[in-house]
C-alpha cells in the first residue's frame, strides 16, 4: 500500500521552535476512543519493517486503542506468517491491500467530487470516505451509488463544513499577504529550513515573522496540488532551535520522524487553534480540495481552523506530518488533515533535529 501512507525568527518570531506559531492554549482532550499513550518509538520502527517485509501483502497497520500494540492485516497465510515473523499482532481480514486500492481507484475514476476525501482505514478493513456539506444531494447520490457497488468495501459519512486549504491573511509567517504556520526546523549541510505546507508556499517566495516585517526566509521548493509541502531556507542568519511552541510556555523537543499509524495519539500545533489533540484515523488518503486533489494524505480527529496550514502534527518528541487543511471542527472532534512529513524530508534531503 502507498505511505505518501521555538526559535528567533529575526525579531522574536517563535519559530515555535520548530514549527512557527505553533501552540500556545493547552490541548484539547482527545477523542475517547484514542490510545492513552503515545506511541513507543519502537511501534513506528515495527510499522516500517511491516511496511518493507510486506508491502502490498498487507491490508494495513494499526493500533489497537486497549493494548497499545501494533496490528498487521493480511488475508493470506503466507502473509500472516511474515507478518509474525516482525513480532506484531496479527489480525485476518476479508480485503488485501491490492482491493482496497482497486477501491479507490474506482472513486477516483467515477466519484471525484470536490468536498470528499477517502483513504484507507485498516481497523475496519474499508476505504473511508467522507462529504462535506458542499456536496449536493446530487452528488452524493452519485457517491451513494458508486460505493454501492463496490459491495460494502467503502463507508460514507457527512462532515460539517467544508474541506479547505486553511490560509488566512494575518499572524505567523507571512507571505503574499496570507498568513500560514510552519511544521518543523530541519537542516542540510549546516543550513537551516523550515517546512511548511506547499499551498501555502505556493503563494509566495519570500516570508517575514510578521505582516510587514523584513523577510527571513526564501522559499527553496514547494509541491502543492498532488502534494502539499514546501521548504523556506533562513535567510536572516538565525539558527532556530529543532523544537515546537506547546503555547504554554513549554517546547517539545523533536528528535525523529515517522509515518504516523491509524489509531494512533497526535497533536497539531498551528497559529490560529494552538494546539489540539486527535487520533489517526485513515491513511493514504485522497482530499479533493477545489483547486486540485492531494494524494498519500493522513487523516486525523484534531481540531483546526485557517491560518493554521503549515503547522506541526507530532507525537511525543517523533515529527509526523505537516498541516494541510480541514473541513472545520465541531466541539473538540475535527478532521485535520496533514502531509506526511517523512516525504517531505525526503524530497528535499533534510532531517529534522
Amino acid at each position: 500500500m502507498r505511505r505518501n501512507s521555538r526559535a528567533r525568527l529575526g525579531v522574536s518570531l517563535l519559530l515555535v521552535a520548530g514549527a512557527l506559531g505553533l501552540g500556545a492554549t493547552p490541548s484539547t482532550a482527545a477523542p475517547a476512543d484514542a490510545p492513552s499513550a503515545i506511541p513507543a518509538p519502537s511501534a513506528y520502527a515495527l510499522d516500517a519493517a511491516v511496511e518493507r517485509r510486506l508491502g502490498a501483502a498487507t491490508a494495513g497497520t494499526y493500533l489497537d486503542r486497549k493494548t497499545g500494540e501494533l496490528v498487521v492485516t493480511v488475508t493470506t497465510d503466507r502473509a500472516e506468517e511474515q507478518a509474525r515473523a516482525t513480532g506484531a499482532t496479527v489480525r485476518r481480514v476479508a480485503r488485501s491491500a491490492a482491493q482496497l486500492d482497486a477501491v479507490v481507484e474506482t472513486l477516483e475514476a467515477e466519484a471525484k467530487i470536490t468536498g470528499t476525501s477517502w483513504g484507507i482505514d485498516p481497523r475496519s478493513n474499508q476505504v473511508a470516505v467522507e462529504a462535506d456539506s458542499s456536496v449536493s444531494e446530487r452528488d452524493m447520490a452519485r457517491l451513494e451509488a458508486v460505493a454501492e457497488r463496490l459491495g460494502g468495501a467503502v463507508s460514507i459519512s457527512r462532515v460539517p463544513g467544508v474541506f479547505h486549504r486553511e490560509v488566512l491573511g494575518g499572524g505567523a509567517i507571512y507571505g503574499g499577504g496570507s498568513r500560514c504556520s510552519a511544521a518543523f526546523n530541519v537542516t542540510k549541510g549546516g543550513a537551516r529550513y523550515f517546512v511548511t505546507a506547499g499551498h501555502c508556499t505556493n503563494i509566495s517566495a519570500n516570508w517575514s515573522a510578521s505582516s510587514s516585517g523584513s523577510v527571513v526566509g526564501v522559499r527553496e521548493g514547494t509541491s502543492f496540488p498532488t502534494n502539499d509541502y514546501g521548504i523556506v531556507r533562513y535567510t536572516d542568519g538565525s539558527s532556530p532551535a529543532g523544537t515546537v511552541d506547546l503555547y504554554n510556555g513549554s517546547t517539545q523537543d523533536i528528535a525523529s520522524a515517522a509515518n504516523a499509524v491509524v489509531g494512533q495519539a497526535i497533536r497539531k500545533s498551528g497559529s490560529t487553534t494552538k494546539v489540539t489533540s486527535g487520533t489517526v484515523t485513515a491513511v493514504n488518503v485522497t482530499v479533493n480540495y477545489g483547486d486540485g486533489p492531494v494524494y498519500g494524505m493522513v487523516r486525523t480527529t484534531a481540531c483546526s481552523a485557517g491560518g493554521d496550514s503549515g503547522g506541526a502534527h507530532f507525537a511525543g518528541s517523533v515529527a509526523l506530518g505537516i498541516h494541510s487543511g480541514s473541513s472545520g471542527c465541531s466541539g473538540t472532534s475535527g478532521s485535520a488533515i496533514h502531509q506526511p512529513v517523512v516525504e517531505a524530508l525526503s524530497a528535499y534531503g533534510v532531517t529534522v533535529y
